[in-house]
């Protein structure tokens, strides 16, 4: 994009004049100079905007395996040789509204530079980098919705440096799980491990494209799993997440988590911004199911109830006391805090203060495992939810409907 050197100087001055252009100056700033660690939590993006595409550099891979002689190779460089050439780097470009050409459009700055200045263009270019990785030798990828989600080009590169063009299948914005497809045959593939026994303390390997940087691996270990939704900083999701102190940064979004034999665990999908060391990935039993599903169908469909619920401890008993004007007695049990108008959950009498015991006749002891169980089950299934309501144990029936979309 060439721009005139009165152009120019309005681009810096934007920033010094902002009593004079309100709104659009708000939107540059914020655009452009806040820095994304503000946010505590953080998908784990990697994008630029430029107007021009980035070069890719194949890596060389000639005789990288063969030259390490077998008694220096560990379990992490084996476990990385087996499942690294299956790990992908994508690119992806959008094009978004440019908040410039608003402020061009002010009269005093037309006045001052005249109507015959060539215009600002409308739109620019987004371009991310994210990860993913290669499921099925006939080119199925995973990896996450926010690294492909609204995008115009997709492009993949395999390790060995070939390029193909990828097309969107389909994104589930509630698990930030995506699929996308392209075409090739014999491509190598990631083989599916078991997140459901991790133990804290096992050992997790990450494999990504962090800040561009291709094939990065790092270590560190499991330090927790069943992390709710709400814990991680994303009520919104519906997906519990293994929490990792593996290093992973923006760019790593999509790639995948491995345990210390190569096989996948999790897709690491965000970190927390206001601390280091905590990184969270989506297990691989729901991505690899949401995959799946999109594969086939284009689409996910996801059971719903409407309810909010908070795992109680003696102080978030005192605190949601306080904020709702509650009378809870329990120190501990799965609270519903909150029940959406119209929903499930309020058509079939469950209550704001109710603490739920059971879910189809099983014990539940966290909000995670209810999560689950209704994960786990279809859009139209009938739930028994038994909870406690006044040191009373009353059953509910609820016919789940559709999870809505946002």
């Amino acid at each position: 994009m060439k721009l005139s050197l009165k152009q120019l100087i309005v681009y810096f001055s934007l920033v010094t004049v902002g009593g004079m252009f309100g709104g659009s100056m708000a939107m540059f700033a914020n655009s452009f100079l806040a820095p994304q660690a503000r946010r505590q939590f953080q998908e784990l993006r990697n994008v630029t905007v430029t107007s021009t595409p980035d070069t890719i550099v194949a890596p060389s891979v000639g005789g990288v395996i063969g030259a390490v002689g077998e008694q220096d190779v560990n379990f992490i460089s084996a476990a990385v040789q087996r499942t690294g050439p299956s790990v992908v780097r994508i690119n992806a470009t959008r094009k978004v509204a440019n908040p410039i050409s608003d402020a061009f459009k002010n009269p005093i700055l037309k006045r001052f530079f005249g109507e015959n200045e060539q215009p600002v263009p409308q739109e620019r270019i987004e371009r991310g980098t994210g990860s993913g990785f290669i499921l099925s030798q006939d080119g199925q990828l995973l990896t996450n919705a926010h690294v492909v989600a609204d995008t115009d080009t997709v492009q993949v590169t395999l390790k060995d440096g070939r390029t193909f063009e990828g097309k969107v299948v389909g994104v589930d914005s509630v698990t930030d799980v995506a699929a996308v497809k392209i075409e090739g045959s014999k491509l190598p593939t990631v083989k599916l491990g078991n997140s459901q026994n991790l133990i804290p303390g096992q050992w997790a390997i990450a494999i990504g494209n962090p800040l561009g940087l291709d094939n990065t691996v790092t270590i560190g270990i499991i330090s927790a799993t069943d992390r709710t939704s709400a814990q991680v900083g994303v009520p919104e999701k519906r997906v519990s997440f293994i929490q990792t102190d593996a290093a992973i940064n923006p760019g790593n979004s999509g790639g995948p988590l491995l345990n210390s034999t190569g096989e996948v665990i999790g897709v690491n999908t965000a970190i927390r911004a206001d601390a280091q060391g905590l990184g969270f990935a989506i297990p691989i039993e729901t991505a690899a199911r949401i995959a799946g599903e999109l594969f086939t169908k284009g689409r996910v469909e996801h059971p719903f109830l409407g309810i909010e619920m908070v795992d109680l401890s003696p102080n978030k008993k005192q605190q949601i006391n306080q904020e709702n004007n509650l009378s809870i007695k329990q120190d501990t049990g799965i609270l519903i805090k909150g029940i959406t108008e119209k929903s499930p959950a309020q058509k079939g009498g469950l209550q704001v203060g109710d603490l739920i015991v059971k879910v189809n006749r099983k014990p539940v002891r966290t909000a995670a495992q209810v999560q689950k169980l209704v994960e786990s089950s279809s859009v139209g299934d009938t739930l028994e939810i038994e909870v406690n309501r006044n040191d009373k144990i009353q059953a509910f029936k609820i016919q789940s409907g559709t999870y809505p979309l946002r």
